[in-house]
């Protein structure tokens, strides 16, 4: 046998050995994964947010004096930048939680005021309409609740459950610090990748030009290409779609005179960024706060927020995100549902950029392989043409196939 062969048998048989060795050991491959992966759970967060901020940021680079080649301007427009895409986000972040927080502690405080009247009210009600039922009138009519007591029963729950309460806390704040600690590395890391971009693009160009052959290296380029395309218009659109929504939510709230406006609009915008259900989660926390003030303009804001969303889902989607996406809406269903079921809502939120790139890439082979073979395909220019004056289509010329000597 020849070398190749050689190196091809081996190749199978470690690959066999290989398989039945992970199937004899998988638990232990998955713990090891699991491992490797809270390893790297800081550089993946870090890549996560240096991929967003660098939308951010590139829009300030863009307008930080463009026009000038000065050497102070130059050594400054990235940093400025960064700062400027950092310090954006958290006021960003620190307005939503303005609006959004006292809002909602002010509705559960009018909601702890409400229950005891609504229910006393509720059971008021019913017996007068049960007069004709006095057996039924009177096992309602012995229900009572005295708060004193519950509040008594709970304090002595809470009081015997003491150990496991703390070991829960303790818990919750372990927790917490990982996931802070994470955060913090993630965003050290995501700096640093900010700050670097260029040399490490350049780096990653060299190797891959020395590892790789050019063939792989087309490849891989028109789908990374492909798919940063993709993922950067659906972030742009779904944010500018979040911020339309919302503000469209508060001033038709506003029009119709309902409660809790900034604080719904604020809550369906933030929403709006999961595709789909994102703004029915919204506004089903917002009906609920409006409930408490009167159940009537809560059924008027459901109802207001319906239409709204039926403009939204065929009017502004389509135009903002769908057109730069270019997904289908029953595969966006698809994406939304598959990503959530898999990663929660971090996957409905990147299932539908994901699924889009897919897609995309799956029609430029297929284009691709009937221009090869001398199919027109049926949005071709010139077969729509045709069609509408009747004639039959010319069909594609088959691509020359240059044979080698």
């Amino acid at each position: 046998m020849e070398k190749k062969e050689i190196r091809r048998y081996l190749f199978i048989a470690f690959l066999a050995v290989a398989v039945c060795v992970i199937c004899q050991n998988f638990s232990v491959l998955t713990a090891f994964v699991s491992l490797v992966l809270s390893a790297l759970k800081p550089m993946v967060t870090g890549c996560i947010i240096a991929y967003i901020f660098n939308i951010i940021m590139k829009f300030f680079e863009k307008h930080y004096f463009p026009k000038s080649d000065s050497r102070a301007v130059t050594l400054t427009r990235r940093p400025v930048s960064l700062i400027c895409s950092f310090a954006i986000t958290i006021a960003v972040i620190i307005l939503i939680m303005y609006i959004v927080i006292p809002e909602i502690a002010s509705a559960f405080g009018v909601l702890y005021d409400e229950i005891p009247p609504a229910f006393t009210k509720s059971r008021d009600f019913i017996l007068s309409k049960l007069k004709e039922y006095p057996e039924i009138q009177e096992q309602i009519g012995s229900v009572e609740f005295d708060w004193a007591k519950i509040a008594e029963k709970a304090s002595k729950l809470l009081t015997s459950g003491l150990a496991g309460i703390l070991s829960s806390a303790v818990g919750i704040i372990g927790g917490l610090t990982s996931a802070v600690t994470n955060l913090v590395l993630g965003i050290i890391f995501a700096i640093y990748l900010l700050l670097r971009k260029d040399k490490l693009t350049r780096d990653a160009n060299r190797i891959r030009r020395l590892w790789f052959s050019d063939s792989f290296n087309r490849k891989f380029s028109h789908v990374f290409h492909t798919a940063n395309d993709i993922f950067q218009s659906f972030l742009v659109g779904q944010f500018i779609e979040a911020i339309i929504l919302g503000t469209l939510c508060f001033i038709g709230m506003k029009i119709l005179r309902l409660p809790y406006a900034a604080m719904s609009g604020t809550l369906v915008g933030v929403t709006a960024f999961i595709p789909i259900v994102g703004a029915f989660l919204g506004a089903g926390i917002s009906a609920f706060i409006i409930l408490t003030v009167d159940p009537m303009k809560a059924l008027i804001f459901v109802i207001f927020l319906i239409i709204l969303q039926q403009l939204e889902g065929n009017i502004i989607y389509p135009k903002v995100v769908g057109s730069s996406v270019g997904l289908p809406s029953i595969w966006t269903l698809a994406a939304v549902t598959v990503g959530g079921g898999l990663f929660g809502v971090f996957g409905m939120i990147l299932g539908v950029p994901l699924a889009a790139t897919l897609y995309k890439l799956s029609f430029c082979k297929i284009e691709a392989k009937e221009a090869e073979m001398g199919i027109a395909p049926p949005d071709d220019e010139g077969t729509k043409k045709a069609v509408r004056q009747g004639k039959p289509a010319k069909p594609v010329k088959p691509a020359k196939v240059r044979r080698k000597k």
